[in-house]
């Protein structure tokens, strides 16, 4: 199979989490539903495959996460509600979310980790280049992170991975790249990936955030990647093979990210994205960052 110049179509966007970190808000709740102002924290990450042109989104569940497949549903009988008390601006709210595309719902089954996951969505995506999109990353619409992924997988013909300068001692928390540059291009090449390095060990401070676009070689070497860090299936550890290797579907390349990103991976930085977001918001905005002068000082 030749991927080198092939258009990326899908996009695949792991929700099986269990939440454990907003418990108990996550309970009987998805934690890709928590509201990021008005909108739930998947209906970013949906919008940002469509906007990049992904015409075919697979989602990856599992136990307790209907209300996803509900939310990007038809609702008929609240939809006639709000049309019979004339309120446009909701109905076309509500409407947008059913109308960004086909979604695909595959169920993971075991929370094995997120190479897991992704290899969950081999017969869907067949022999092609796709993106992957973690919920925890939102970023911001204004930033064309994956349309430039997307353009350099079609040029270098391998993986492509968004990277972003962290704190030194933050690394830990991260997969993290030892990269190398490419004379003329905007783009590093991935010499060595490692999960969640100690601060010492740690390569670079260049950490891999949510964002992938893969080879489908990635999908072979993943049935053959046992358990790594946490005891899951790391997709970092499959594509250091990849970017260890010869031939097909090898090469780990980078596009190192310096726009707007916004975490919802725990509680603080969730509530930092929810008033940054919300604080943008030409309705209420002004009126928002007043108030917090005000409650600040």
């Amino acid at each position: 199979m030749t991927t080198r110049g092939n258009i990326v179509r899908k996009a695949v966007i792991p929700a099986a989490g269990l939440g454990t970190r907003f418990l108990p808000a996550t309970k009987a709740m998805p934690k890709e539903m928590l509201p990021v102002v008005d909108a739930p924290a998947i209906q970013y990450v949906v919008e940002e495959a469509v906007n990049a042109g992904l015409s075919d989104i697979l989602m990856i569940t599992g136990q307790s996460k209907r209300a996803l497949e509900d939310h990007f549903d038809r609702t008929p009988a609240l939809e006639r509600s709000l049309e019979l008390k004339g309120d446009q601006a909701r109905l076309d709210a509500v409407q947008h979310a059913s109308a960004l595309g086909p979604i695909h719902y595959v169920r993971q089954g075991e929370p094995k980790g997120l190479g897991h996951a992704v290899l969950c969505a081999r017969q869907h995506v067949g022999d092609e280049p796709f993106a992957v999109l973690l919920g925890d990353d939102l970023i911001d619409e204004r930033d064309e992170l994956l349309t430039t992924m997307m353009e350099v997988q079609q040029k270098t013909g391998g993986s492509v991975v968004a990277l972003m300068e962290v704190e030194p001692s933050q690394i830990s928390a991260y997969g993290c790249a030892d990269i190398s540059s490419i004379d003329g291009e905007g783009y590093v090449r991935v010499n060595s990936l490692v999960e969640k390095p100690k601060v010492e060990d740690a390569p670079s401070n260049l950490a891999i955030i949510g964002r992938y676009v893969l080879h489908p070689a990635v999908f072979d070497v993943l049935e053959n990647t046992g358990p790594g860090r946490g005891g899951e299936i790391q997709l970092t550890d499959a594509l250091q093979t990849l970017a260890a290797g010869e031939g097909e579907g090898s090469g780990v390349y980078g596009v190192v990210f310096r726009g707007r990103r916004y975490d919802t991976g725990d509680k603080l930085s969730y509530l930092k994205a929810v008033i940054t977001l919300a604080s943008e918001r030409p309705e209420f905005g002004e009126d928002l960052k007043t108030w917090m002068k005000g409650f600040i000082g």
